[in-house]
């Protein structure tokens, strides 16, 4: 049956699928544009701070991702629980997720205290001028060490928006967003530049308004989930204790532990490969960062989609109708890779126009609009590969799905760029292109998985959740 087809016969689906999805993806949307945003004022500062604050967002984008893997794991239980309509089970998985992000905002705090210089030290090339390798150490430290402050409140806003998603509920998250958005936007305005009266701070700046955004941003969840008990049962009782039944904390470790160490580790290569472009000097950094900032506004599309997908089948699994799972899934997959035709279009459009808003080198410039054009023409291969990814992990099967994202970023993607950075003398721009579409071969296998029919799995009906009597509610 063509694409065209499945479009007129389950038009149910795909609406069901876009009406979960538009808050999800206007949620990022909005909060990508005010990266964009604030990466354009700290790109009108100078080449020095944007390159710095660059790279300390790099470390973050590791804990941000490695906090995504380690709620996800709860996430898929509490999706299936929800599907089953089994509010305890729901409980226990928010519980989890809050212990664990705790832990991890706190080993992450530790890193980037005592060994952040170390690591923002890491992505600047001793081929470049030591004056602006010095400057944008300096930049990157004044950003990262305001920007700490931000992990736990980020942490704790990702565990509550997971359990509305859980169950379906995306207007809140992309409500508390929005909130977080308007105030961020004022403060990056007042305190880069020092507008409306406010302290001339530039990097620092940026990095108060993000760490004052992000706080408000989960009072925002945390408050609408408590206040909203009767939309939320799950929440009822939540801090009554913070027990888990064994059999399903044993369960979620064992299903979240692979996608806590595939999220940090996938993120880890994506750094990985960052820090090998950057052996090829601070100009490629630069423009890699100019690149990634509209990339990142264009790819929630596809990447948002995925998470919608995840729920939808993760629901169809929970409920135990596991072929209409099946088949929902192989048919949203190609749904998403439809949809990426838009960010295929935005980013060959701006590649020509989008590097001039910086105030940067025409070398800069350039580069930065060759990246765009082919990470454009890459989006149908990503968008693919992440859908493929969210179904696989909406049946548990986060072994393969570890595989699935490990072997190909430590296996294969990251090797080539160390050596193609390292022991060759290929242009910048070629060795981009073929670490870029390296991703067809992950693609190729995520179709073979799927069609093997092996994530297609029931995980909530077995679960021991034996409850103490305070536990009743």
């Amino acid at each position: 049956m063509s694409f065209i087809s499945d479009i007129n016969s389950d038009r149910g689906l795909y609406k069901r699928t876009i009406t979960l999805a538009f808050p999800i993806i206007m949620q990022a949307l909005i909060t990508n544009l005010v990266s964009l945003l604030d990466n354009i004022m700290v790109g009108r500062v100078g080449t020095a701070e944007m390159s710095g604050v660059s790279i300390a967002n790099m470390l973050f984008f590791v804990f941000n991702l490695t906090i995504f893997g380690g709620i996800s794991g709860a996430g898929i239980f509490g999706t299936q629980f929800y599907g089953k309509g089994n509010y305890d089970g729901q409980r226990y998985t928010v519980r989890f997720r809050i212990i664990l992000v705790t832990i991890i905002s706190t080993i992450a705090t530790l890193v980037f205290v005592f060994f952040g210089k170390d690591l923002i030290n890491l992505y600047i090339s001793e081929d470049d001028a030591p004056e602006l390798r010095a400057e944008t150490l300096k930049y990157g430290m004044e950003y990262l060490e305001i920007m700490i402050f931000c992990l736990f409140p980020f942490a704790y806003g990702q565990a509550y928006s997971s359990a509305f998603r859980d169950c379906g509920q995306t207007k809140v998250p992309m409500f508390a967003s929005l909130t977080a958005i308007g105030v961020n936007l004022f403060l990056d305005y007042g305190l880069i530049f020092g507008n409306f009266g406010m302290p001339q701070l530039g990097v620092r700046g940026a990095a108060i308004a993000t760490v004052i955004a992000k706080a408000i941003e989960a009072l925002v969840i945390i408050i609408a989930a408590h206040v909203n008990k009767p939309g939320n049962k799950y929440i009822i009782g939540l801090y009554k204790s913070m027990r888990i039944p064994a059999d399903l904390t044993k369960n979620m470790i064992i299903k979240g532990v692979p996608l806590l160490l595939n999220e940090f580790l996938w993120s880890l290569g994506v750094s990985a490969v960052a820090q090998s472009y950057s052996v090829l000097g601070l100009d490629v950094v630069a423009a890699r960062n100019i690149a990634s900032t509209i990339t990142n506004l264009t790819n929630v599309f596809y990447v948002q989609m995925g998470v919608s997908i995840g729920i939808i089948t993760g629901a169809m699994l929970g409920a135990g109708d596991l072929e209409l799972a099946e088949k929902s899934g192989r048919k949203l997959i190609r749904f998403s890779t439809f949809i990426s035709t838009l960010p295929l279009i935005i980013l060959v459009i701006s590649s020509f126009f989008f590097p001039k808003i910086y105030n940067t080198t025409d070398e800069i410039k350039a580069l930065a609009t060759y990246m765009i054009f082919v990470q454009g023409l890459a989006s149908p291969i990503w968008a693919y590969d992440n859908a493929c990814y969210f179904v696989l992990r909406s049946g548990g099967k986060t072994g393969i799905t570890f595989l699935f994202d490990f072997t190909y970023a430590w296996c294969l993607q990251i090797p080539l760029a160390f050596v193609l950075t390292r022991f060759t003398s290929l242009d910048a721009r070629l060795i981009i292109f073929i670490v870029i579409f390296s991703e067809i071969i992950k693609a190729v296998a995520g179709h073979i998985v799927i069609k093997s029919g092996i994530w297609i799995n029931n995980i909530v009906d077995d679960t021991d959740l034996s409850l103490n009597k305070e536990e009743t509610v």
